[in-house]
């Protein structure tokens, strides 16, 4: 999921009109543009605030590979053979590579490997992730599920609405069979490219980005995205975790890249400047945890919903709030294992209540 709710700096807002922006993007019809020989871009639409995902297709001398997927729907059944038949030269498909788990990137991943009899490449985490969600889906609204949105502050009528949101959601409920396993550093050799597989954390447990050195290439699915920041969040699978670290470590991988890189995006336009749009994101985050410490230094205790109110300020969704309290979560986690923010977790309310720590700061995650 991806969060439309992320507020821009307005340094990063000025620095955003330097990114160039080279490809005209195809409509969300079964058009395609030629990014170079043997790489075309598609784009599949969505019924939702965000409407469209990017899908590529990557040529190889007996076949074409696709990454990612797009919703499991009837349209994007349809716009896949139509696409297939039209631009893909009697060539088979071979194989699907799905980026990471969200559904708008995998939920098809069945179909396709079935339609054109052909394997899944993905990552552990992302295909295990896959797997656990969607068999656990009428688990929605359980006990852990409700103890962890309490502990967090949120009102319970607000939660309900959420979790009836999410009990509707047409696409929660699908995943691939099996899958062939991609790890960091592997190289797919496709067609004349040789395509190195990084791993970015923090938006998915592993996700995979798929990188041409040769040719300036990087296929970034959500990891690092033009207009938008990628939701970067904590749940209740993992209360504790440190999403917000390990984001912010994976958009310093992808600084080390070549400045000439083309960035191709799961959504928006395919762009140059991968450093300058990392740093704005880097940025960006900095100030929301700016927020959060000038919060607490007011000296009342708060929880996570509260704060969350801190960080956005405008009218939110139901699942809007839900991704925001649990990037909220995330920063509010970053601070804590930073000494920053004490948590205290036994309460009579039993909502998580945090305050201003006095304790020194650790060197390893300060920003």
């Amino acid at each position: 999921m991806k969060s439309m709710i992320l507020a821009k700096q307005s340094q990063g807002h000025q620095q955003h009109r330097l990114l160039e922006y080279p490809l005209t993007p195809p409509k969300a019809d079964g058009s395609v543009v030629q990014v170079a020989e043997g790489l075309l871009w598609l784009r599949m639409p969505m019924p939702m605030s965000l409407d469209h995902i990017n899908l590529y297709l990557l040529e190889d001398h007996d076949g074409w590979y696709i990454v990612d997927t797009g919703l499991n729907n009837d349209i994007t059944q349809q716009l896949w053979l139509t696409v297939i038949k039209q631009y893909c030269n009697n060539k088979a498909v071979k194989g699907v590579i799905c980026t990471h788990f969200h559904y708008d990137h995998s939920s098809l991943a069945s179909w396709l490997m079935a339609t054109f009899n052909v394997p899944l490449y993905m990552t552990h985490g992302e295909f295990y992730t896959l797997k656990t969600l969607s068999n656990n889906a009428a688990a929605l609204g359980g006990d852990n599920q409700l103890d962890f949105y309490h502990r967090a502050g949120l009102p319970r009528e607000e939660l309900e609405v959420i979790i009836k949101i999410c009990r509707n959601d047409p696409f929660i409920k699908f995943s691939p069979p099996s899958f062939n396993r991609l790890r960091e550093g592997d190289v797919l050799s496709i067609g004349k490219r040789r395509w190195q597989i990084i791993i970015g954390e923090g938006h998915s447990p592993e996700h995979a980005c798929l990188y041409c050195a040769a040719d300036k290439l990087l296929i970034a699915g959500d990891q690092v995205l033009p207009h938008i920041s990628s939701n970067v969040l904590v749940s209740e699978l993992e209360p504790q975790g440190q999403p917000l670290k390990n984001w912010l470590r994976s958009l310093e991988k992808l600084q080390t890249l070549d400045p000439d890189t083309l960035v191709l995006p799961a959504h928006g336009p395919v762009f140059r400047h991968l450093q300058l749009r990392t740093q704005q994101l880097l940025e960006h985050h900095c100030q929301q945890l700016d927020i959060l410490r000038a919060f607490a230094q007011r000296g009342a205790e708060f929880n996570a919903y509260q704060a969350m109110k801190q960080l956005f300020k405008r009218s939110l969704s139901p699942i809007d709030s839900m991704m925001a309290l649990g990037e909220t979560l995330a920063h509010l986690n970053w601070l804590e294992s930073n000494n920053e923010l004490l948590c205290q977790r036994k309460t009579d309310s039993g909502v998580n209540c945090y305050s201003a720590s006095r304790s020194p700061l650790t060197a390893e995650n300060t920003l």
